[in-house]
């Protein structure tokens, strides 16, 4: 069983920064695919990021691009997401998540095909 844990959520100002973490306790961990999925309070789970299990693609939701950047350490087992420029419509609770039978963008968009979730990291930005 993998279970992802993410650190790194809290109060932060409008066009402040803040730097998700996930670990993932699993031996495999350079075969599988990470993401990031969020969800607001009265809305639907979003898709975030991804990156594939070598760094070599990313995919990010529109409302992210160039402020977002999902990365991942494979030596310790951990994918980031540094969030720049924050703004209020970027609150809501971070979900990590791992593994897709796919990595492409119709597959890694839906939370449907990850089948690892973390507990999710609130992230709140004041205006």
């Amino acid at each position: 069983q993998v279970q992802p844990v993410e650190s790194g959520g809290g109060l932060v100002q409008a066009g402040g920064s803040r730097r998700l973490s996930c670990a993932a306790s699993v031996r495999t961990f350079t075969t599988y695919a990470m993401g990031w999925f969020r969800q607001a309070p009265g809305k639907e789970r979003e898709f975030v990021a991804a990156i594939s299990w070598n760094s070599d693609s990313t995919y990010y939701t529109d409302s992210v691009k160039g402020r977002f950047t999902i990365s991942r350490d494979n030596a310790k087992n951990t994918v980031y997401l540094q969030m720049n420029s924050l703004k209020p419509e970027d609150t809501a609770l971070y979900y990590c998540v791992v593994d897709v039978p796919r990595f492409a963008q119709p597959i890694v968009v839906a939370p449907t095909h990850w089948t690892y979730w973390g507990q999710g990291t609130q992230v709140t930005v004041s205006s």
